[in-house]
C-alpha cells in the first residue's frame, strides 16, 4: 500500500498539522512517510500546502506530482492541485471555500462543508480534522484510533479542552463517504 497525498489551503486553515498528524499517524502504524511542508511567507491568508507520503516500502521521494489524494480547503488549491490526481484517485474539497465544482473522469470527489462544520462544533480551528475524519472514512491508510492516540499525546496536556473538539470534527468528517 502506498499513498501520495497532498493537503492544500490558505494559511491557518490547518493543512500543514492535517498532514503532521496523518505522518505521525503512520509511523506509528510502523508505516515510513514523509512529510514535506511548503508555504508563503504570510502567517496567515497565503498558501499553504503539505505533500505526505505513507508506504509500506521505503519511500523514494517526499515530492508528490501525482496524487492519490487532494485534500483542496480552498477554491485556488483545488484549482492548482485538482488536475494532477491520478484516475482511481480522491479528492476531498471544502465545498464552503469552494464554489466551482470540478468533475474528472475516473477520480471519486466528496464535497464537505467543512468550514460550516467547524464553526458549528465550536471552533474554526478544527476544520482540518473534519478532512482528517473524511480521509479516514474513504481510505485505510490509517486507522481512527491511531490519530486520536496522536492527537490526544499533542493535545492531552497543554489543551484537552481541544481534544474533545477534534475528536467531534473527525467523526463528523467520518460521515463523508464517496
Amino acid at each position: 500500500m502506498k499513498a501520495d497525498i497532498v493537503c492544500s489551503g490558505f494559511g491557518g486553515q490547518g493543512a500543514l498539522t492535517f498532514g503532521k498528524f496523518l505522518a505521525l499517524a503512520g509511523m506509528k502504524e510502523g508505516k515510513n512517510v514523509s512529510w514535506l511542508p511548503s508555504y508563503g511567507p504570510e502567517m496567515r491568508g497565503g498558501t499553504a500546502n503539505v505533500a505526505v507520503v505513507i508506504a509500506d516500502e521505503p519511500v523514494a521521494s517526499p515530492l508528490v506530482t501525482k496524487m492519490d489524494i487532494l485534500v483542496a480547503l480552498n477554491q485556488p488549491s483545488l484549482d492548482k492541485f485538482g488536475s494532477s490526481v491520478r484516475p482511481g484517485g480522491l479528492i476531498i474539497v471544502n465545498e464552503d471555500m469552494c464554489p466551482n465544482k470540478v468533475e474528472l473522469e475516473g477520480v471519486r470527489i466528496v464535497y464537505v462543508p467543512m468550514s460550516k462544520i467547524a464553526n458549528e462544533i465550536g471552533s474554526p480551528k478544527v476544520l482540518n480534522m473534519v478532512a482528517i475524519g473524511t480521509l479516514l472514512a474513504n481510505n485505510e491508510m490509517v486507522k481512527f484510533d491511531t490519530v486520536m492516540d496522536e492527537l490526544a499525546a499533542t493535545l492531552g496536556k497543554k489543551r484537552p479542552d481541544l481534544l474533545e473538539l477534534n475528536e467531534k470534527a473527525i467523526k463528523k468528517g467520518m460521515e463523508y463517504k464517496a
